[in-house]
């Protein structure tokens, strides 16, 4: 019987293990798309407690909890940080196969020196070494980043945000970790949402452009674009419902944007032409501005109304989306590509089951402008676990070339989960390794080492153009 979680953790064979410990497990990590507060950063921010670290927004573990019966009051309400504690590790217990056990143990090992297993009667003990660890000045904000050899990181920032942090962390010469904004204009785009004309006030006076047509709009978002540039921006990101494509004429969405422009309730075609408009124009100035577009889809968000009235949005009840968009990706990006302003693109379903359809969209599009200039991304949300991330690659190496992909990124609010980029590398070496031990590949030192470091790191600082050490 194997250790738990050991050196070799998920590592099953002799070549995985090689890749892993020597190549992989040694390169550094570039963060290109997170949720963490670049305040937190440019503060250096020190954590109390380990419920602060872990529970605070963390949805994943939210979920967990009700789904261990744990009352809300433990979860996102008034009980004590050392009792929400206690639940999680109680809950812990029950997670056997879940990616949350196996983080939670990778972040306590690494950052804590733990290697004992967390439950309900070991929680009093961990609690006090966490908390005793987090005093010390290592365990700031910068160095937990610094500890995680991270040499740049994508926050996610709306167009009218001020970037002041990111500023600030400019400046800076005493953090030589790069913190980049990411575009992420969901709220110009969701023309549906009641908050709508507020937003467009606010982005008027922020851009200083009145918003009131739908090439204002663009004009305001442009001016916004440059600003962000001018910060060192080059990643959008979108939230999508799903990737949609629905043919329009540019008097069409004047006059649906007048329609909600009014106070009018405009019908689900109107709203589906409307974004489909945005999305190819915004993605035509990425391609001028050689920013990267990522395309998140496939979520059906805050399926219950009850809790969402309760607590908001992003609290842990979302769900996959089953509906499959290739047909109208492939269209959209076609619209792009037609007029050769197709940006270079990372599509990223949390539905499984179009693994295969994103392998075969991807090499419709692609070009010698970039090398994997249509990308998949990484096993995302519900799916970044040893299944959904082992199916993810295969697909990936069956249907284009695994040895291009850009790798994995955090998506998280927590300074404590790069040690989700070990635990990708690990399920990556012994896919790769299972190969070659099995005489699918050849046991080419050269090649390997290229392939493993490659999706580890050089391949994303290659993609997005990225200027580090």
């Amino acid at each position: 019987m194997k250790q738990f979680m050991d050196k070799d953790f998920l590592l099953s064979t002799p070549t995985a293990q090689h890749l892993f410990h020597d190549y992989a497990d040694k390169m550094p990590i570039v963060d290109y798309h997170c949720h963490i507060n670049p305040k937190e950063i440019a503060e250096d921010r020190k954590f109390e407690n380990i419920t602060q670290v872990w529970l605070g927004g963390d949805h994943y573990k939210w979920r967990q909890m009700r789904t261990n019966g744990v009352d809300e009051k433990y979860i996102t309400g008034d009980a004590s940080d050392r009792e929400k504690f206690q639940k999680w590790a109680e809950t812990l217990e029950m997670a056997i196969g879940n990616p949350l056990y196996h983080w939670s143990h990778l972040e306590l090992q690494r950052y804590f020196g733990y290697n004992g297993v967390l439950n309900g009667d070991t929680a009093e003990e961990v609690w006090n070494l966490c908390n005793a660890k987090l005093q010390e000045d290592s365990m700031s904000v910068r160095n937990l980043i610094r500890k995680s050899n991270v040499t740049l990181i994508c926050t996610t920032d709306d167009p009218v945000d001020s970037l002041e942090w990111h500023k600030v962390l400019a400046e800076d010469d005493t953090f030589e970790v790069k913190v980049l904004p990411a575009w992420r204009p969901d709220k110009a785009m969701n023309i549906e949402k009641p908050e709508y004309l507020d937003y467009l006030k606010t982005l008027s006076d922020v851009s200083g452009i009145t918003v009131n047509s739908f090439a204002s709009l663009m004009d305001a978002l442009r001016n916004r674009m440059e600003f962000f540039a001018s910060m060192g921006c080059c990643v959008s990101d979108h939230a999508l419902e799903y990737v949609m494509y629905k043919p329009y004429t540019t008097e069409e969405i004047e006059k649906i944007f007048a329609k909600r422009f009014a106070g009018e309730t405009i019908t689900v075609d109107e709203m589906n032409k409307f974004k489909t408009a945005f999305m190819v124009s915004v993605g035509k100035e990425y391609n001028k501005l050689n920013w990267v577009m990522q395309l998140h889809y496939g979520t059906i968000r805050d399926n219950n109304t009850l809790r969402y009235n309760q607590l908001g949005p992003d609290t842990g009840y979302d769900c996959i989306n089953t509906y499959d968009c290739s047909a109208e990706m492939a269209q959209f990006l076609n619209a792009l590509n037609i007029t050769d302003e197709l940006p270079k693109t990372i599509i990223y379903s949390l539905n499984p089951s179009v693994n295969a359809a994103i392998g075969t969209v991807l090499g419709c599009f692609q070009d010698s402008k970039a090398v994997g200039k249509i990308q998949q991304g990484s096993a995302w949300w519900f799916n970044d676990h040893k299944v959904g991330m082992t199916n993810q690659m295969t697909s990936l190496a069956n249907l284009s070339l695994l040895g291009n992909f850009i790798g994995m990124l955090t998506d998280s609010r927590s300074f404590l989960s790069y040690t989700r980029h070990e635990y990708f590398r690990r399920i990556m070496c012994e896919l790769i390794g299972g190969w070659v031990e099995n005489g699918e590949y050849p046991n080419d030192e050269k090649a390997l080492e290229k392939i493993v470091k490659g999706i580890s790191y050089n391949n994303a600082v290659r993609y997005f153009g990225f200027d580090v050490k």
